[in-house]
């Protein structure tokens, strides 16, 4: 762990994650007074890491022959452009969250996260339903934490006809996600795991009970 000049939310501090061999210092940012996250904004780290955790999310999810890969937006785009492109496919379906006009009859999916505020939806349009039904898909996205996003992202895949059978992660936060994946918590193949923080004596420390 180290410490750097303090911009709230952010702490000062980071935390170091070995990522499939790359090192990546994650700065630790304060969500209540008491709590505190190490945040990865994988559009942030650049073309080479997202190539990188793209070959070897794929490394892993070769194995369970998917068909097509499925992220949602908008940290998981370029999880999933690079995961498909590592697999050697060519179309993979994006999840929306935004509405857009050619979504006005999408199905519709509600989600939390623990980096956004209030309740959010996901949202697959019709026109890539054929793209998935009947069709082996892998789920990707940066972080699973509360296992929110993850959760909606599987249902709404296998509405649409899908067989999901795997879901790939950059990294794995805490363990709320466990509970909230439940049965589907099998399908995870991720890189690394980052722990959550609470203050101690003035400095920020891993919670223990947050780690794998």
């Amino acid at each position: 762990m180290t410490s750097e000049t303090p911009a709230a939310p952010y702490t000062g501090q980071s935390w170091t994650v070995d990522v499939a061999g790359r090192d990546v210092s994650l700065p630790i940012v304060a969500i209540k007074p008491d709590f505190a996250i190490s945040l990865m904004m994988v559009i942030d780290l650049g073309v080479r890491f997202g190539e990188h955790a793209g070959r070897k999310l794929a490394e892993k999810l070769a194995p369970l022959q998917p068909e097509v890969v499925v992220g949602a937006a908008t940290l998981g785009i370029p999880v999933a452009m690079e995961v498909t492109r590592a697999l050697g496919l060519d179309q993979y379906v994006i999840l929306q969250k935004s509405p857009k006009i050619h979504l006005g009859d999408a199905l519709v999916q509600q989600i939390s996260s623990i980096t956004s505020k209030g309740e959010q939806r996901l949202l697959l349009d019709r026109q890539a339903i054929p793209l998935l039904r009947g069709k082996r898909v892998v789920v990707v996205d940066d972080v699973v934490a509360s296992g929110s996003s993850l959760k909606g992202s599987v249902e709404l895949v296998r509405h649409a006809g899908a067989e999901v059978v795997g879901i790939g992660v950059i990294l794995t936060e805490a363990r709320d996600w466990q509970a909230m994946l439940g049965a589907d918590c099998a399908l995870i193949r991720s890189l690394a795991h980052i722990p959550q923080f609470t203050q101690n004596g003035g400095k920020w420390e891993p919670i223990p009970e947050t780690f794998l």
